[in-house]
């Protein structure tokens, strides 16, 4: 059984901690990010968050560990920041980036132009011999995880040649096509 929301967050120096009626708010050199919560005892005692649940029934128990990893994910968010990188496979895939505006050509008839949040830095980067990389950076993970899926989801990587869009790194299960 998981104990997650038994640890307390940690907060670093430059990063501060406040509790109101209901909402937990999270501030530091990146950003400003704000959860609300319920039915969890939230405390802040020397530089760590302690979570405590009223109840051991199993909703009390599953809202313990995700407002301890919510809380964690914020703090690390406006301290640090969070990263997805997507790369383009496919000949002739392109993308690029004025300010804001994500421009990717996928094969399609007319190019794909993504106006993102602001809270979300892009950018596009371009070797030459090498598959164009589109690079997503903001304090805030789960926004940042949900741009990186819409772009994904325009072309997703095919089993066979895999092309399409992928996060650098992911490992894709290739197929092996017809034989003769």
């Amino acid at each position: 059984m998981s104990r997650i929301g038994n640890s307390p967050v940690s907060i670093p120096e430059g990063v501060t901690v406040t509790l109101d009626e209901g909402l937990i708010t999270v501030k530091g050199k990146l950003g400003e990010l704000t959860q609300e919560f319920s039915d969890i005892e939230i405390k802040i005692e020397d530089n760590q968050v302690i979570l405590e649940r009223s109840s051991d029934k199993k909703n009390f128990k599953g809202k313990h560990g995700l407002y301890r990893a919510l809380i964690q994910n914020m703090v690390e968010g406006v301290s640090n920041g969070f990263t997805k990188e997507l790369e383009l496979v496919g000949v002739g895939y392109r993308a690029s980036n004025q300010g804001q505006v994500l421009d990717l050509a996928l094969g399609f008839s007319h190019n794909i132009v993504l106006e993102l949040a602001p809270e979300v830095k892009v950018e596009a980067i371009s070797e030459k011999g090498k598959n164009p990389i589109v690079k997503l950076t903001s304090h805030d993970k789960q926004l940042v995880g949900q741009v990186a899926a819409k772009i994904r989801s325009f072309r997703k990587p095919e089993p066979y040649k895999g092309k399409g869009i992928k996060f650098v790194g992911e490992q894709l299960r290739r197929k092996a096509g017809k034989s003769a």
